[in-house]
């Protein structure tokens, strides 16, 4: 039995405009230790996906489909076992710390919390534990900063607070969505150590989200590959990253600057773009997403989903003309 798994989870946000899907058919399982990276760009659902899984989807969503912790299905349940798990059983580390935290409590009664209402523990208890931890998340003299409030720290500080939060109860599973934005690169880097030696140590599953590919490729095992609210492609990171599939993949890592190309790359020369933009929730094609985007495009992928194409017992994509984006292994940009 698997620890997390989501089945055909979708969902579906009411607006004025009538109902958008912001998540289509996303399916997944977790073991503990697992590491799983949501990869695409802005308005692809990562996110979302992300919020659905912990219960916080907005007021105006409605998700369905199936999402099981320990066989356990969690989407029927009501606002108040949610509260129970959430923090306990599954915790996140949110994109951006400042606006996560609470501006009129100290750090430290903010990270004392789940440890007394999930944990019943007293607040001596309490506040010697959320000491160890924010030592282990590297907050210097962590007893003189206990009682700082949240502007008080700089941004790296802050998301190793949210990480601190996040593994208080020592939850079974751990979303990091965007964990490192906006920060410079050296934090960055001693924030994804961190989180990758407490999944190590913990033995915790990780669902990673970002927009990153470098740091998708340096922390995650397996990888879905999100357009339109659609995963497009799914396989083992390494595999994916190699012989990547699906056009809209492709273009992923085509778009990728290194050094190699700024050393000799013209000053004129541009990296390969797809035409178009990227549709809203309305205009959605019934078939595949990136339909009218990818050079391949022919009728019945503006109307029909797209099979799932298997390239090994682990990796797919999805894509109606298979047969001729596999012959074709170099990147065709869309026309405009």
């Amino acid at each position: 039995m698997p620890l997390l798994e989501a089945r055909h989870l979708r969902v579906d946000l009411r607006t004025h405009r009538g109902s958008a899907p912001a998540v289509r058919d996303l399916s997944f399982t977790l073991e503990h230790g697992d590491t799983l990276g949501l990869i695409g760009e802005s308005g692809c659902g990562k996110s979302m996906t992300a919020l659905a899984l912990m219960g916080l989807a907005p007021d105006n969503a409605t998700v369905s489909g199936s999402l099981t912790l320990d066989g356990k299905e969690l989407l029927a349940l009501p606002d108040r076992d949610w509260r129970a798990i959430r923090g306990d059983r599954i915790a996140m580390i949110f994109q951006e710390p400042m606006t996560a935290l609470n501006p009129v409590h100290t750090i430290g009664k903010q990270i004392m919390e789940p440890l007394r209402l999930h944990q019943r523990i007293a607040n001596a208890e309490a506040r010697q534990r959320a000491l160890a931890l924010l030592e282990r998340v590297g907050i210097p003299e962590p007893a003189r900063r206990f009682d700082s409030y949240p502007h008080q720290f700089s941004g790296g500080q802050r998301q190793r607070i949210m990480i601190a939060m996040a593994l208080a109860c020592g939850p079974d599973v751990l979303i990091a969505d965007e964990p490192t934005t906006a920060l410079d690169v050296t934090v960055q880097k001693q924030i994804l150590a961190l989180i990758r030696e407490l999944v190590d140590e913990r033995g915790m599953a990780l669902v990673l989200i970002s927009h990153d590919l470098g740091l998708i490729a340096q922390n995650v095992q397996r990888m879905l590959v999100m357009y339109g609210g659609s995963v497009v492609e799914s396989g083992p990171a390494a595999q994916v990253f190699s012989h990547p599939a699906h056009p809209y993949t492709r273009g992923l890592m085509a778009a990728r600057p290194n050094l190699q190309h700024r050393l000799v790359a013209h000053r004129s020369e541009r990296l390969p773009t797809f035409a178009g933009s990227v549709p809203d929730l309305f205009s959605l094609p019934p078939g595949c997403p990136f339909s009218g985007r990818c050079a391949f495009t022919e009728g019945a992928c503006h109307t029909e989903p797209p099979p799932l194409v298997p390239l090994s017992a682990t990796h797919w994509f999805a894509c109606r003309r298979a047969d001729v984006v596999l012959k074709t292994p170099e990147l065709i940009a869309g026309s405009a």
